[in-house]
Formats: C-alpha cells, sequence, structure tokens
C-alpha cells in the first residue's frame, strides 16, 4: 500500500514537471538573468576599478611558474586603465543579463556567455586559485560557462520559446532564428511559428 502511494506521489511530481517544463526553463534563465545583472551592476561600485589589478596580482599568487606570464600580462595590462577594463566588463554583463532576462538574440548571448565566464575564470578567478591544500573549488566563472553550455543544449534540443523577445521579433521577421536558435526549424521541418507547448528557453 504504502509502495503504491509512493509510486503514485513520484508520477504526480513527474507529471507536474513535464506539463510545467516550459515555464521552469524559462524560470531558469530569468534566475540566471538576474545573477548575471548583480554581477554586472556591481562592477560600478566604487573603488572596485582600483581594487581590480590587486586582485588579478592575487590571483597569480601561488601559480605554476608557467602561468605566470598569463597573469603578468593581465595585471600590467589591466594596471594602465583599470577603469576602461572594469567598465567594459560589467557592460558586457549587463548586456548578457538583459538577454538572459528577455530572450534576446539567446544563441549568440549564450556563446558570448561561455567566452565571458571563461575570461573571468581564468584571470580575476586564477582558475580558482591553486590547487593545493588551502583550494576550496574550482570558481564560479567555469560553472556559469557550464551553464550557458547548457542553454544552448537546450536551445538545440527545444528550439524557439516562446516566452522571449526573440519569439516576438521572429513573428515579423523569420528569419531572426538564424541569430536566436541553434537549429533553423526551416531546416528541421518545424511549423514556421513557435512551439505551442512554449516549453523552451
Amino acid at each position: 500500500m504504502l509502495g503504491r502511494q509512493m509510486a503514485s506521489i513520484q508520477a504526480d511530481m513527474d507529471n507536474w514537471f513535464v506539463r510545467h517544463i516550459g515555464s521552469l526553463k524559462t524560470g531558469i534563465r530569468v534566475v540566471f538573468g538576474m545573477v548575471w545583472a548583480i554581477d554586472g551592476a556591481l562592477k560600478f561600485l566604487p573603488g572596485f576599478a582600483d581594487s581590480l589589478p590587486d586582485k588579478i596580482a592575487a590571483a597569480g599568487q601561488g601559480q605554476p611558474g608557467w602561468l605566470q606570464p598569463w597573469f603578468g600580462f593581465w595585471s600590467q595590462t589591466v594596471s594602465a586603465n583599470p577603469a576602461f577594463f572594469t567598465t567594459t566588463i560589467g557592460l558586457f554583463e549587463l548586456a548578457v543579463a538583459f538577454a538572459l532576462l528577455f530572450g534576446f538574440m539567446r544563441k549568440i548571448a549564450y556563446t558570448g556567455g561561455i567566452l565571458l565566464s571563461l575570461v573571468i575564470w581564468s584571470v580575476p578567478e586564477g582558475f580558482g586559485g591553486p590547487y593545493g591544500p588551502g583550494s576550496t573549488d574550482i570558481g564560479t566563472g567555469i560553472i556559469y560557462a557550464f551553464v550557458f553550455l547548457l542553454l544552448l543544449l537546450i536551445n538545440a534540443t527545444f528550439g524557439p520559446s516562446r516566452w522571449s523577445l526573440d519569439c516576438v521579433i521572429e513573428r515579423r521577421w523569420p528569419w531572426w532564428n538564424r541569430i536566436a536558435d541553434i537549429r533553423s526549424r526551416a531546416r528541421a521541418g518545424e511549423p514556421s511559428s513557435p512551439d505551442r507547448t512554449g516549453a523552451l528557453v
């Protein structure tokens, strides 16, 4: 009896996830966009630009010798004009946040997000720090890159998203899906209108 009740509860939960897959996936994209919006806004706090060269120099400490030229290059480059670099990074992060929040140019935004995350991970985060006894994780940048990769895979798997600015644009200009989506609906034999389930990110 208890086993059947547990199986019924599990089936109900599974059905709930299936029924709400569209809103769940869009919700994940939007929440991730909020994280990037906060990251971008923090770059404009007073004093952040002045601290960036020190962060990069600190990230290089304890790294293997063959990585020292990498951190030395970035430390000197950023020190020349830290305000330019922090403003540029902040604007890129806010652009990624906008794309995530509103579902705009998703394919390009996700690809750019992967590259930006890897730059953040490999420079100010120092590849997560030296992997010695005091290291506790590999840094957040690489995790962000994997999340963007998963969003790309979701986009490729499920196609156009009903809850996105891209969907609105595609209704007027169907060619926009080449910018917004991994696959072309025309090539995949899909209908010209977005999926009615709306189950998409």
